[in-house]
């Protein structure tokens, strides 16, 4: 296999993803009979989710498709997928079970109609299919310059009839079943985006490109009532079937009209319900709940039970409308994710469940003007943030985040208990709130007691706050810390040092307390990022030539050097023993540097390449986001599971391409990628005996051969009080009394039981198996199988077989000298070590005065006795080296 063919990654393996919700396309609510319970189906990217309205739980991810999700639809039983000219349809949400194909375009529209499916392509082919047999029942083809389709509906209790909008403003009435125009609305000069049933019969709401609603009769061809909306076309309408005559308009800046259908006036105004278009809202049959989703990343869940016909939110389930720029683990369980995006928030993800998601908002410079003012219009809003450090030792008595903010030369405190912005502005007086000079913060840490705060800026000052008060307590450097921007700072785990990089191309150490210089290391080239896991004291240094450094803060030196990456590394992450360093750079690798031995052990491509990463302190599971990607990917570490090997990599080592968490086109792949990992990977089997003069022991159980000595004793111990009492047996048939009720009768005499007393001595006399297997290896010189059968047995059993090789016990001396023979071969070929003492301990116990009687079995032993002290003077020669190193290694200086 040539180098670099091996596919995926040895150590990590794709999870999930976390914080995708929806994205441009609408929802879909589905009823469940049995649960009553209503379900939200949203598309996120190639695959779909769908969630319960009751607490906004996932209930589902379907499994992946090869493309993007282009369009959605659901009946009672299925969910219909539209990737390109394709139709999927999905069954227990997961699943895909039918495809429909035909479509010479790409598909934009679904509806689903009985035991068929409608699809409409963007070349206005409409096909009707049947759901089981996948066949086309028909094809209509209209002319796009005259009739260009841009929405379908089913009008309640028209039987086999479809309504067809067009983007030149007319509709079309057709009877699917026999090919047939029934009739042909005149229309309105703006195109249809919307066709939405009312709960009144023969009436449809039509929602126009010019923002125009119309109320339509269709039965009479006559519209009842015209609304305006000034926010730009109708991206969606629903109506309430609560009993309030109240209509919902969807925009595409984020409002949401609500219209009195009985007055035919604005109600109220739902603004900023989402940052960007409303995808899709509907309203729940008969309950007070309005459901929207947006291309923002978000689902939200709105009742109506307040005066002024508005909603309030009730639940929602909100990730980032912008890829995040950084994110690390906050606490020490491993289960919550700080997310900073580019959307200007700061967000918390949980790797348990959704429910514990927290969104701790956008940054404010006023955040008291910012609650009065919409934020998304306040002129006050911070830009996104940049990069941020917490620490969970004292969230509970104050802020634990700090976060720098682009272009900015304040930073900010949040607090994560209460889930917002905290106390503190940080921001020193030196530069007398001086805008113009430019200066910014680049690099920030918060100490490990969660007490103070140290901030790096782009001017090379480097800054000491109290996290408690947010006072300034001092300064690194007479006046500048480095002479370049700072780009990385951090403070060991004992508040001892303070270690800083700068552009200036120097590393400098710092005493934490004095702010002294202690150390200043020339690296040769500028860091670009910087990162300190301070449980080893390794702080890792990337460099804008795309290596990377690794300096040891007990000795304070570079100890550690690794080249490879092809772009800018963008962050770095320890695993939570220190071992590994692992990069993701902007050439779309992610690699994993083996610190101890100094080599790179694993490495593979992404598609995106990975902004940010940060592992979990318990080393589960490593978290990575990714360039133009609005979610958080998690990785599984697979060596907490299963055994891997890991090899060094060559320098010339060329990774191949993995696909994102979640984003796998087919699981046949994924096995695919498994077998080949698997097949290279080659499993070792340690041999019986590593070599000929190694000594080797057994490997059984302790029980099976260190009590040999002690057996009589233990028996002893166990045995019973007083000898088992055997129950009278009952006979057979049991003996009735006569009488109307039936009686058993006893038997006068009790039975008796005759048991001879007399032992048979030839039973005893009869040779065991192990007895035969030791004959017979004497005639061969190879004991192996009487071995074998000893080391089956149990100390019992080994007790009663050296037992019965006892002339008084049936055996033979003979038999008692191969028994020595076999134990010094064992002993010659030094396997078994253990085993051969505890069997000859024995045997000498046993047969100690039967030995000393017989010149053959003495000369036996004697022999033996050679054997096992030539044995130990080697073992004891080898233990007393050993030893004499161990000691110089502890004691020694190096």
């Amino acid at each position: 296999m040539p180098v670099g063919s091996k596919k995926g990654s040895v150590i990590f393996s794709g999870f999930r993803k976390l914080g995708l919700y929806s994205n441009h396309l609408s929802h879909v609510v589905r009823y469940h009979k049995k649960h009553r319970e209503f379900y939200i189906v949203t598309a996120v990217g190639n695959c779909f989710h769908t969630y319960n309205v009751k607490k906004l739980g996932i209930v589902a991810v379907s499994n992946a498709l090869p493309e993007d999700i282009s369009c959605l639809a659901a009946d009672r039983m299925l969910v219909y997928v539209a990737i390109g000219g394709k139709v999927s349809a999905f069954a227990r949400n997961k699943e895909v079970v039918h495809m429909y194909t035909g479509h010479g375009a790409d598909v934009h529209l679904l509806l689903p109609f009985g035991d068929h499916i409608i699809s409409v392509d963007r070349d206005s082919t409409v096909i009707v299919w049947d759901v089981e047999s996948e066949e086309e029942y028909l094809q209509i083809t209209f002319d796009k310059v005259s009739f260009e389709v841009s929405a379908v509906m089913h009008p309640s209790t028209y039987l086999n009839k479809i309504l067809f909008g067009s983007s030149q403003g007319g509709l079309q009435l057709w009877n699917v079943k026999s090919n047939k125009l029934l009739y042909t609305f005149t229309g309105w000069p703006s195109g249809v985006t919307v066709l939405q049933q009312t709960p009144a019969v023969d009436v449809v709401g039509v929602g126009l490109s010019s923002g125009q609603i119309i109320i339509h009769n269709i039965k009479f061809d006559e519209s009842l009532m015209k609304f305006q909306q000034d926010w730009g076309p109708v991206t969606s309408l629903s109506f309430r079937t609560d009993g309030h005559p109240v209509m919902a308009a969807g925009s595409p800046i984020g409002h949401i009209g609500l219209w009195d259908l009985e007055e035919k006036k604005l109600v109220c105004q739902m603004r900023d319900a989402h940052n960007t278009a409303i995808a899709g809202l509907t309203f729940l049959h008969g309950e007070p709940l309005l459901i929207t989703n947006g291309a923002d990343n978000g689902i939200r869940v709105w009742i109506f039970d307040t005066a002024g016909g508005g909603g309030r939110l009730l639940r929602s389930r909100l990730g980032h409308s912008a890829p995040p720029t950084k994110v690390r683990h906050h606490g020490l369980n491993g289960h919550h994710i700080l997310s900073a995006g580019q959307d200007g928030t700061l967000q918390s993800f949980s790797t348990v469940h959704e429910r514990f998601n927290r969104s701790l908002g956008h940054g404010s410079i006023n955040k008291k003007k910012s609650k009065k003012k919409s934020l998304r219009y306040d002129k006050l809003k911070l830009p996104a943030i940049t990069t941020f450090a917490s620490e969970s030792a004292r969230q509970s008595d104050w802020d634990s985040i700090v976060a720098c903010h682009r272009g900015y030369l304040m930073t900010t405190t949040w607090n994560y208990q209460k889930g917002g912005m905290g106390a503190h502005k940080l921001e020193p007086k030196r530069f007398n709130k001086n805008r113009a000079l430019s200066v910014h913060a680049t690099a920030v840490d918060i100490t490990s007691c969660g007490n103070f705060v140290v901030i790096g800026l782009s001017s090379g000052h480097i800054d000491v706050y109290n996290m408690q008060s947010g006072m300034h307590r001092g300064q690194y450097g007479e006046d500048e810390a480095h002479s370049g921007a700072v780009r990385g700072v951090s403070v060991d785990g004992l508040n001892q040092l303070t270690v800083s990089a700068g552009a200036d191309k120097l590393v400098n150490i710092w005493k934490f307390k004095s702010r002294k210089l202690v150390l200043s290391i020339d690296l040769g080239t500028s860091p670009a990022t910087t990162h300190l896991h301070r449980d080893s004291g390794m702080f890792a240094i990337a460099l804008d030539d795309f290596t990377l450094n690794v300096l040891d803060m007990e000795t304070k030196r570079i100890v550690r050097k690794f080249s490879g990456h092809r772009g800018q590394v963008n962050d770095m992450a320890f695993s939570p023993d220190g071992r590994w360093l692992i990069t993701a750079a902007m050439d779309c690798t992610i690699r994993t540097w083996d610190l101890p031995s100094g080599c790179l052990v694993d490495c593979f491509l992404v598609d995106f390449a990975a902004v940010s990463l940060t592992m979990s302190p318990t080393g589960d599971f490593l978290a990575s986001s990714h360039v133009d990607n609005l979610g958080i990917y998690l990785w599984s570490n697979n060596t907490l599971c299963s055994m891997v090997s890991l090899r060094p990599l060559p320098a010339d080592y060329e990774p191949t391409g993995i696909m994102l968490p979640g984003t796998c086109s087919s699981q046949d792949e994924e096995g695919e990628g498994d077998a080949d990992l698997n097949t290279e990977m080659i499993e070792y089997e340690s041999p019986e005996q590593l070599d000929e003069q190694l000594v080797t022991l057994s490997l059984l159980a302790d029980s099976r051969w260190k009590n040999l000595l002690h057996l009589d004793i233990i028996k002893k111990r166990n045995k019973p009080m007083e000898p088992p009492k055997v129950p009278k047996a009952a006979p057979f048939f049991m003996p009735t009394i006569p009488g109307l009720i039936p009686q058993f009768g006893l038997p006068l005499t009790p039975f008796l039981f005759s048991q001879s007393k007399i032992v048979n001595f030839g039973v005893l006399a009869q040779k065991s198996h192990f007895y035969q297997q030791l004959e017979s290896a004497m005639l061969s010189n190879k004991y192996n199988d009487p071995v074998g059968l000893l080391k089956e047995m149990g100390p019992s059993g080994i007790d009663a077989e050296l037992r019965g090789l006892a002339p008084d016990m049936g055996g033979d001396v003979s038999v008692l000298q191969g028994f020595l023979k076999m134990v010094a071969s064992m002993l010659d070929s030094k396997r078994d070590f253990d085993l051969a003492q505890a069997y000859l301990a024995l045997f000498l116990k046993l047969h100690l005065r039967l030995i000393s009687q017989e010149p053959g079995l003495m000369e036996e032993a004697s022999k033996v006795s050679e054997k096992l002290e030539e044995t130990w003077t080697s073992m004891q020669t080898l233990f007393n080296q050993s030893l004499c190193l161990l000691s110089y290694t502890k004691s020694a200086l190096l």
